[in-house]
């Protein structure tokens, strides 16, 4: 059952879990913005968690551990302009109750995802030959991927939350999805 064990506390923990990361990604997608307060309860609540289950210290350790490989390996794309400030931090309150591997797994599968999804949206809003020219140019020059902040731009973006939420779904729930 994953990270969730099918005790009343993990499954309850489990479905408060998975209710926070949706209602996190349906708000990115509807005004392209994950609140703070929101993020911060998440990871409050991981840390909450992560000490309950495996004890005060080493739990709390686990859950720092995981918050902070989930920002560090998003972070990046924060500063290139590709991820918004929420997706980041929204990775690391989710990796408080993962811990470091399965939010190293989290990132990978929301990668893969977030990467089709990317490529599916540049067609949809670009087509075929716009997006094909935009990938070309990409490989020497990445900077032309980094969208516009104007507000019409922002809500023509890709809500990256998205895959970041589908990836910390199944890295809690499915464990060893792709590292065995």
């Amino acid at each position: 059952m994953g990270l969730f064990a099918t005790t009343p506390l993990g499954m309850l923990a489990g479905t408060g879990f998975s209710a926070v990361l949706v209602f996190a990604a349906i708000g990115d997608v509807r005004t392209r913005r994950i609140p703070n307060r929101l993020v911060l309860a998440l990871a409050l609540l991981g840390f909450l968690y992560s000490a309950l289950k495996g004890g005060p210290v080493w739990g709390s350790l686990r859950a720092l551990e995981g918050l902070l490989v989930g920002m560090g390996l998003w972070l990046p794309f924060y500063a290139l302009g590709w991820l918004g400030a929420g997706d980041v931090k929204l990775v690391g309150a989710a990796g408080a109750w993962l811990g470091p591997i399965e939010t190293i797994e989290a990132s990978f599968i929301a990668a893969l995802l977030g990467a089709l999804l990317a490529l599916l949206w540049m067609l949809r809003s670009r087509g075929l030959r716009n997006a094909v020219e935009t990938l070309g140019v990409a490989t020497t020059l990445p900077s032309v991927l980094t969208e516009s902040s104007k507000i019409s731009d922002r809500k023509r973006s890709l809500p990256y939350s998205v895959p970041l939420v589908v990836g910390a779904l199944c890295a809690a729930w499915l464990p060893g999805m792709l590292f065995g």
